[in-house]
């Protein structure tokens, strides 16, 4: 590994004192004080993207098959060192493909359209706007950003798994064996994980913070789209507007924002 998570880390400005660390979450902060982890440093760029409310919508009409999903997986996992672990215990997983039966169980099945009932849907975490993963944490190791984004803070976490017990839509994942053997390529711009620890996808809040848009977002050719939800000029409200759209498990008022066209 050419460079380690403790030196991401103080490349990034965060520095160690006594046996703790800021949290790596800092790194990616919005700039304002709520939704914001005990001791978190905020690092300000010009070129950052804001929002109010970060949302996806992701237009299922423009996928036909698992192919289709392979590269938006693949990029995902690549650039935040997510490991390729074959025995599914221990699978990691940020983004993945769902059938809809899995993915909407709450959803008419009945004479459900050929097209949607064969098709895979893409599946992350919906960043939720009342998260109960938050609310399970005992040590604040995940939290809510004010924009709307889910953080997980690795330094923090002590593998309660709490969290994954309270999130009813699978979207964490436990590293029960040091994930980093499993890295084919490491990426060094983003912090490795560790075993005992609990991870999910950030939103690639590192690249919204350096003005870039989600790998998954990039690597769609239009198929996802990411917005402000607050926005009602933004080219998510513009998509919902004129589209049928679904959420996961909507009646659960965890308020997803993640959505779907059918």
């Amino acid at each position: 590994m050419k460079r380690s998570r403790r030196s991401f880390l103080q490349l990034a400005g965060v520095s160690a004192l006594g046996l703790g660390l800021k949290p790596a979450a800092g790194l990616f902060a919005a700039s304002g004080g709520h939704g914001r982890a005990p001791g978190e440093k905020v690092l300000k760029s010009e070129k950052a993207l804001k929002a109010k409310q970060w949302a996806m919508v992701i237009d299922t009409r423009k996928f036909e098959s698992a192919e289709d999903l392979e590269p938006l997986i693949e990029v995902c996992h690549k650039i935040h060192n997510v490991p390729s672990m074959k025995d599914k215990r221990h699978e990691i997983k940020w983004i993945w493909e769902e059938e809809f039966e899995h993915a909407f169980p709450t959803q008419e099945l009945r004479f459900l359209p050929e097209r949607i009932a064969q098709l895979p849907f893409l599946t992350l975490c919906n960043h939720c706007e009342h998260p109960p993963c938050v609310r399970a944490c005992p040590t604040k190791a995940t939290f809510k950003r004010e924009d709307g984004i889910v953080l997980m803070d690795f330094h923090r976490c002590i593998g309660c798994r709490f969290c994954m017990a309270a999130c009813p839509y699978g979207s964490r994942s436990f590293n029960f064996r040091d994930p980093r053997p499993f890295i084919e390529e490491i990426n060094p711009d983003y912090p490795t994980r560790m075993k005992g620890v609990v991870e999910k996808c950030n939103f690639c809040a590192e690249r919204l913070a350096v003005g870039r848009m989600p790998a998954c977002v990039e690597a769609s050719n239009g198929a996802i789209t990411f917005g402000d939800l607050e926005d009602p000029e933004s080219e998510v409200r513009a998509l919902l507007r004129e589209n049928y759209t679904i959420r996961r498990k909507q009646a659960l008022g965890t308020g997803p924002a993640i959505y779907y066209i059918v």
